[in-house]
């Protein structure tokens, strides 16, 4: 009875996306379509052109003659769109990943955060629609993929490739699209399943509602373990055709999880000195800081074992993903590999690594900013290289992730406005308002 007494004290709490916080995030859409429209015009004039001369002589990393494609400023358009989507699409999953893991694990602590990784979802369906629209742009000049180049799997074609045409039982039109709709449309399901069920427990109250949200949290997690390493490789991992790693889906989860943590902590320090969230304490920041801080490592770990073996080993089909990223295309992604290293892990690692730095906003805001960019560039180095070869740039790449980032945030936040933030009949509501670490 003593629960039920201190939950019907705490009141439901409810954003307000006030006109000047749209204007925001309108700013940053407008300035991303700046920066887009400045980046095209630099590369139609030709500005940094001199990168293009070292893109042939790697077109064996493709193992076939280069393949041009669209013109350059169109060709990083796509790609970008592509990269970006991904990134936070991505993203977006872990906010139902966060969630599911928290119903499973009958996790208390976390239900006062429970709104902010529910919002943070809103993305998968946009998400699914660029990706099938983008991927089809993409098949007109095969800029993203070269599997998708005309015969390139049909013995006898000029453009045959014969270690391509190996995995033509994976790597085919139908299946591939096939994956990609139902990988997403599955999310997006699910995400909408844990999202009504937790508004009719606001509505209704009672425990029928975190039972059934268990269970599908456990279908969830299972269909989510198999698709998104499947997604990794084919979101991913194809843009490097020969190349593979049984890694790589590991390596792409790790990134895709910490970006959402930090993500999930940002939204919720930004949401508690707007004045709202007042039930969250240090001990809920403590807690996300401590998952940013060893999902960190976690990522370091799984990089520096795939690249570590790869080293090791050796072997030029394998090592040739880390030539190109680590001294290839006259070294243009050198800087970005070793600090990506910085980025995400020395930084986080050094900054987080005291408790009382992931009991302080600020600390833990400067590294969630760091994480979300550090992980954007991981995944930027992961695409570029293979697609852009020495014809990769910035100032189109950054105008397209402020797009993203503008219509992201404005989804995000109008799914925040469509519920209370305090999950008001959750049973371990009570558990969480007096949360201390």
């Amino acid at each position: 009875m003593a629960t039920l007494t201190h939950q019907e004290s705490v009141t439901a709490e409810y954003l307000e996306v006030t006109p000047g916080t749209r204007k925001n995030f309108m700013l940053i859409i407008v300035a991303g379509v700046v920066l887009l429209v400045v980046g095209i015009i630099m590369s139609m004039m030709g500005i940094g052109a001199h990168h293009e001369a070292g893109a042939a002589a790697h077109g064996a990393a493709h193992g076939g003659a280069e393949h041009h494609g669209s013109a350059p400023w169109l060709k990083r358009l796509i790609v970008s769109l592509w990269h970006n989507n991904v990134f936070f699409t991505g993203v977006a999953s872990i906010g139902t990943v966060f969630v599911a893991i928290q119903y499973v694990a009958y996790a208390g602590w976390s239900v006062l955060v429970k709104r902010v990784a529910e919002a943070l979802s809103a993305w998968l369906l946009p998400g699914l629609v660029i990706m099938i629209v983008v991927f089809g742009v993409s098949l007109i000049n095969h800029d993203i993929f070269h599997w998708t180049l005309p015969g390139i799997m049909e013995k006898g074609n000029e453009n045959y490739d014969e270690i391509i045409a190996g995995k033509s039982g994976f790597l085919n039109m139908p299946f591939y699209l096939i994956r990609m709709v139902l990988f997403l449309g599955l999310w997006a399901f699910f995400t909408k399943k844990l999202r009504d069920l937790s508004l009719a427990e606001d509505l209704n109250g009672g425990t029928e509602y975190f039972h059934k949200s268990i269970n599908v949290a456990a279908l969830f997690l299972v269909i989510y373990a198999v698709s998104s390493p499947i997604a990794a490789w084919d979101w991913v991992m194809s843009v490097d055709t020969h190349w593979f790693s049984t890694m790589f889906g590991w390596y792409i989860f790790a990134s895709w999880w910490v970006s959402g943590l930090a993500a999930i902590t940002l939204c919720t320090i930004l949401l508690k000195q707007a004045g709202y969230l007042r039930w969250v304490k240090e001990g809920h920041l403590h807690d996300l800081g401590k998952f940013m801080f060893g999902f960190s490592i976690f990522w370091t770990y799984v990089w520096f074992s795939q690249f570590m073996l790869i080293w090791y080993a050796n072997i030029p089909e394998e090592s040739v993903y880390f030539n190109q990223r680590l001294g290839g295309f006259n070294g243009q992604y050198t800087w970005m590999f070793f600090g990506n290293l910085a980025i995400n892990f020395v930084f986080p690692f050094l900054v987080l690594m005291t408790r009382d730095a992931k009991r302080q906003m600020i600390m833990l805001k400067i590294v969630s900013i760091a994480i979300l960019i550090g992980h954007w560039s991981d995944f930027y180095l992961a695409i570029m290289p293979g697609t852009m070869k020495a014809e990769n740039g910035f100032v189109i790449e950054i105008g397209v992730a402020l797009i993203f980032l503008g219509a992201f945030l404005t989804l995000m936040t109008k799914r925040l406005s469509q519920a209370s933030l305090v999950p008001i009949h959750h049973p371990f509501l009570d558990e969480s308002i007096h949360h201390t670490t």
